[in-house]
């Protein structure tokens, strides 16, 4: 995962067009989420995972403000960018657009049914059990012994509509190349994950 910049304010929700509002799918106070397409995890175990750069076993959760990263299928490759106080005017235009809100996420063609169809459930931890993990940024929270969640899983369920309630902008393009080239390279905060999975 790259990631630039500070974290992304969280964004308030807004109701979705037909009145009816998902579950809150972010962290609530003294909580850490972690996204599964797996709903059988009764204990989670540290584990090196394949995409980690670092080589202990860790517990990977994220907090409220990071919560969007993961509203998508496991393996989808998407590049993220949020204003900051920092942004200019000119790289916020470029990259967001007229109307574009505060944040965006691209993801690429290949993915439109993936993140109609797949099944996405979130497990809360309580935040205690958990530690930071980056160095000068925070880019998660991590445990290093198993841990057991606060409860059940939860569905996540409609990511198109989770997108839409938090005002998050959804770009699709043909390929994240081009795009992550650019955005790496202005005052915007950005986030990569599962990139390698993109289009060459």
């Amino acid at each position: 995962m790259g990631c630039g910049g500070q974290p992304p304010v969280q964004l308030a929700r807004r109701p979705a067009a037909d009145g009816v509002t998902l579950p809150d799918m972010r962290a609530q106070p003294g909580e850490v989420l972690h996204f599964s397409e797996d709903p059988t995890i009764s204990r989670f175990a540290p584990h090196v995972a394949l995409t980690a750069a670092q080589p202990q076993p860790y517990v990977w959760a994220v907090e409220s403000e990071r919560c969007p990263d993961y509203w998508f299928p496991r393996q989808c490759p998407r590049a993220m960018a949020w204003l900051l106080p920092t942004t200019s005017a000119e790289d916020k235009l470029a990259v967001l657009g007229p109307g574009g809100g505060p944040r965006v996420h691209a993801i690429e063609y290949g993915w439109l049914e993936a993140m109609s169809t797949v099944r996405l459930y979130a497990y809360r931890f309580a935040a205690a059990d958990f530690h930071p993990l980056g160095d000068p940024e925070r880019v998660a929270l991590v445990a290093d012994r198993p841990v057991e969640p606060l409860g059940p899983p939860e569905p996540v369920g409609d990511l198109w509509r989770l997108h839409d309630e938090a005002g998050i902008q959804i770009r699709v393009l043909p390929s994240l190349g081009e795009f992550w080239s650019h955005v790496i390279t202005t005052s915007l905060g950005w986030s990569g994950i599962r990139l390698r999975n993109a289009r060459a």
